[in-house]
């Protein structure tokens, strides 16, 4: 039986890519997509999703449009990026996606299919955590529902990747976004499983994988996977900056978690300046597993077997 499952994104290349992926897995049911407005403007990320589910034949699946907006906003430049991804050969011609402000809001999408699911259901966040927390605070009792909690978040024994005014750099981007709500989720004290900076930076997007993924681009989505990684290599205007497979190492985790190391440990969020959304590992703190390390090479090898459907 298929295992159920809700992803919330918030609409970054590496996001799309996620989705792209999680579409070509035969054994997840993917029951409702959310957005959050944090690395993207929530609009053509919309857009984008709906794009993707049209490819791959599952415009039937429902999407939620997230309307809260976090603490710490990301730069307006990496938020730009479904726009570039809708105009893409393969996507600018599909058929009209629907006005963007009449989806529900994610909340109320995640309480609905949480609340008419018949089995557990693994949620999947990509994202900050934010449309979850306000769905579980709104209805508690749908905690009991959650198999798996899912999360690129976090930096434990590494350097975050947040570089801002009035920070210390210890914190990565998805917590900071909301560290409020980042603590909250911990604290709830659900099954909850992180792949953190600790595991991602082990996993960059290089051109020789790249290249890899070109000699197959008789595949569609090979070819548009493609094309979208090679968006990524100015996303940041730093020379020294390296764009890693973020979002997609955590997506992977749903079909290969014998290729990760994982530990459980105890962990609390931070919500204060100069280290907001900090994740450190304190005796004191809330249980959680976290990724430590990934075989490397069945992961690439995974990702450009997939990617041939």
């Amino acid at each position: 039986m298929p295992r159920l499952l809700l992803m919330d994104h918030d609409g970054g290349i590496d996001d799309l890519l996620s989705l792209l992926l999680i579409l070509t897995m035969q054994d997840v049911e993917l029951i409702g997509v959310t957005v959050t407005p944090a690395d993207c403007y929530i609009e053509p990320a919309l857009e984008s999703s709906y794009k993707l589910l049209q490819l791959t034949g599952k415009e039937q699946i429902p999407l939620g449009r997230g309307d809260y907006y976090g603490i710490n906003a990301f730069p307006a430049e990496w938020r730009a990026r479904p726009e570039i991804m809708n105009v893409l050969p393969m996507l600018i011609n599909l058929p009209k996606s629907p006005d963007p402000y009449t989806y529900p809001s994610a909340p109320e999408l995640l309480i609905d299919k949480l609340s008419s699911a018949t089995d557990k259901v693994t949620v999947l966040l990509t994202g900050p955590c934010s449309n979850l927390v306000l769905a579980l605070d709104k209805a508690p009792h749908l905690k009991d529902k959650i198999a798996e909690i899912v999360w690129m978040a976090g930096a434990f024994r590494t350097s975050g990747n947040v570089q801002m005014y009035q920070h210390d750099g210890s914190a990565e981007w998805n917590v900071f976004w909301d560290p409020i709500s980042s603590r909250r989720l911990v604290e709830y004290g659900l099954p909850l499983t992180l792949i953190p900076l600790d595991v991602t930076n082990h996993v960059p997007v290089t051109k020789t994988f790249l290249a890899t993924l070109a000699s197959q681009m008789e595949h569609r989505l090979s070819n548009l996977a493609g094309q979208l990684w090679a968006l990524t290599l100015d996303t940041i205007p730093s020379y020294h900056y390296t764009y890693f497979m973020w979002d997609i190492l955590a997506t992977s985790y749903l079909a290969i978690p014998e290729q990760f190391t994982i530990e459980t440990v105890n962990a609390i969020v931070s919500t204060r300046p100069p280290n907001a959304g900090q994740t450190y590992l304190d005796d004191q703190g809330y249980e959680l597993k976290i990724a430590t390390d990934v075989n490397t090479t069945y992961f690439y090898e995974y990702l450009l077997t997939q990617f041939k459907q």
